[in-house]
């Protein structure tokens, strides 16, 4: 799973969500440091109204959330969400030793990013994918 500093730097360089049920995220907020959740069409649901979008938490016992504002919520974007905002620049993905490469050609010229989690590795690839973007990117849904 991504990292949640790289799921913040995606979020701040412009990375959008549109929640879609199997997506993980946590609450960024005090008080829920490590809790991981998953959006599911019985227990957490994103409900769209005309003031955003609200994470509802449906007959949640153990504790007392009805609902999060999405800008509350930190998307942890999975393996192949990324791999898929990548899209025609991504090129390989290959392990070496103790790490994943991501390999990617923009603009003609490859660059390769390294991590220990595959997840992580694509995470810096889109990273700078969006930088030499000049628009926010927009994950569609059910990436």
């Amino acid at each position: 799973m991504i990292s949640p500093q790289l799921a913040r730097a995606l979020r701040l360089a412009g990375l959008r969500w549109h929640p879609t049920a199997g997506d993980m995220f946590l609450i960024d907020r005090s008080g829920f440091e490590g809790d991981v959740f998953s959006l599911s069409d019985m227990t957490i649901e994103a409900h769209e109204f005309e003031t955003g979008t609200v994470l509802g938490f449906n007959g949640t016992t153990e504790w007392a959330l009805d609902s999060v504002a999405l800008d509350d919520a930190l998307w942890l974007p999975a393996e192949h969400q990324l791999r898929a905002l990548l899209g025609q620049t991504f090129v390989s993905l290959r392990r070496t030793g103790d790490e994943y490469e991501v390999e990617t050609v923009l603009a003609g010229e490859s660059s390769v990013f390294r991590a220990v989690d595959p997840a992580d590795a694509y995470a810096g690839a889109l990273l700078v994918l969006i930088g030499a973007s000049s628009d926010d990117l927009d994950v569609p849904s059910g990436l």
